[in-house]
């Protein structure tokens, strides 16, 4: 491993052990993509040879596809975590979803609140999440200790500094923080760290011909039943692989023949976009991830 990687590691373990010492009831949010696998395996390394001592929680939209399902609870398993799963059923129940109600709403009834719910009913006063700075702009304002008001809710005015990496675990009655870890990670440390610490991460992630509908840039999986065809459209076979993973009805894969972690790096090498440019979610308004997470969202 690079001395580059062992720098960004080492910070990490510190981060979590420091969470670990200071918070009465952390919790892990647990997406299941290349970013959570890699804080899965920083959680063990920081408590090795003991268990981890939080729990997973994964919020559960019942529209994530299939492989990323079976993958969280094999892993969840494999490594002997205690996993929550928490769904807004009540949600589900009325037909939310992104074809009928919008992005918009759906995220904040499937995502935001059912994520606000959960930590809640949990009495969570710290969440591990995955977010790097180079994701989108508005994760790049965050803090590594990120305050929420007792509504979960995130204001950038109110945020602490954080000089010679100093981090302030300072809460009044109700506030609780997001911990983000892999803030100073890119895209590229994600795959350079799995690759060398072989961990395992969904199979989505590597190209192969896959029954996908093409619209424009965007080559969608059409896994749920209701996401419509447009006039005349069918399914095209086109060898391609996800950047990116969230719910199938909004998350498109890029065409790409990289079918090993080397050749995902040498792919990410040349591209100049985000890995987030094919998630309509971030794109459903102006400035729409940094309202999300101003409501409460990841």
């Amino acid at each position: 491993m690079s001395s580059h990687l062992r720098t960004l590691e080492a910070d990490s373990l510190h981060i979590m052990r420091e969470v670990a010492a200071e918070f009465a009831r952390p919790v892990m949010l647990y997406s299941i993509g290349k970013d959570s696998s890699v804080l899965l395996r920083l959680a063990q390394k920081a408590f090795h040879p003991g268990p981890i001592p939080f729990p997973l929680l994964h919020i559960d939209t019942t529209y994530k596809f299939r492989e990323m399902i079976e993958f969280r609870d094999r892993q969840a398993a494999a490594v002997g975590a205690r996993l929550i799963v928490h769904t807004n059923t009540a949600a589900i129940a009325d037909g939310t979803q992104p074809h009928a109600v919008g992005t918009q709403r759906c995220c904040a009834l499937l995502k935001t609140k059912a994520l606000l719910d959960a930590l809640q009913a949990g009495g969570f006063d710290a969440a591990f999440g995955g977010a790097r700075r180079d994701e989108e702009r508005s994760r790049a304002k965050e803090r590594v200790f990120s305050l929420r008001d007792p509504l979960g809710q995130w204001d950038p005015k109110r945020q602490r500094p954080e000089l010679w990496r100093l981090l302030n675990s300072r809460l009044n009655p109700g506030e609780s923080v997001r911990v983000f870890p892999l803030s100073n990670w890119t895209e590229l440390d994600v795959w350079h760290y799995i690759d060398a610490e072989r961990i395992p991460v969904v199979p989505l992630y590597f190209a192969r011909e896959r029954e996908v509908l093409v619209r424009g840039e965007s080559l969608l999986v059409p896994e749920q039943p209701f996401v419509p065809r447009l006039p005349g459209e069918q399914t095209e076979r086109v060898v391609c692989r996800m950047r990116s993973l969230g719910c199938s009805p909004c998350t498109g894969a890029i065409r790409s023949t990289a079918t090993t972690i080397p050749e995902i790096v040498e792919e990410l090498l040349a591209v100049r976009q985000s890995e987030r440019q094919l998630r309509i979610i971030d794109h459903d308004q102006d400035g729409s991830m940094e309202m999300k997470k101003r409501e409460g969202y990841f």
